[in-house]
């Protein structure tokens, strides 16, 4: 039970994030949204506000890591195109108010431990990316440098399409993306 609670604090932190940042990120605001015993924040997250903003990193990088080692096997063009499609229904589904929780801790933190918790979730995407474009047939050199396009082109493309609220930017940045790993493929 107490388990079941710390995941569902982090769920639900990790769904804040996305659509609030860091701001709109309280333990309160965790607490409504998950129905979890106001106990349990001092029980699962002593750190404070910190520790459960890392618990939701770990678990949106590890949603995303799961994804994309599902796509061994597939082409270069397949594992964008399936990149992208991810960042897409996060975007529709959401009604363009959702993004990534990764960055959002990125953006607005000020403590060097959790900008370096986000930064291994990056790196761990574009890493495991390469590894699958590499297995597709690129070269090494653009493997790596395509993944980390694709990974800070996606992200910037949530970011434009929320502000404008309206995904022609986020398909424009997909047309491109798609059309770079053609060429390099």
């Amino acid at each position: 039970m107490a388990g079941e609670t710390k995941a569902r604090m982090v769920d639900g932190a990790v769904r804040l994030l996305a659509t609030q940042g860091t701001q709109g990120t309280s333990f309160a605001d965790v607490l409504e949204l998950t129905g979890a015993p106001r106990g349990s924040i001092y029980h699962h997250f002593p750190d404070g506000k910190d520790q459960l903003l890392a618990a939701a990193v770990d678990l949106a990088g590890a949603r995303a890591l799961g994804a994309v080692d599902g796509w061994v096997g597939r082409s270069p063009e397949e594992v964008t195109a399936s990149f992208l499609g991810l960042w897409h229904a996060v975007l529709e589904r959401s009604g363009l108010r959702a993004g990534c929780a990764v960055l959002a801790v990125t953006v607005s933190t000020g403590s060097p431990e959790l900008l370096e918790h986000t930064a291994a979730v990056f790196r761990a995407w574009r890493t495991s990316l390469a590894a699958l474009f590499s297995a597709g047939g690129l070269p090494d050199d653009d493997a790596a440098g395509f993944a980390a396009t694709l990974v800070a082109a996606s992200e910037g493309a949530v970011v434009v399409s929320r502000a404008e609220q309206s995904m022609e930017p986020f398909e424009l940045v997909a047309g491109q993306l798609l059309g770079l790993v053609r060429r390099l493929a």
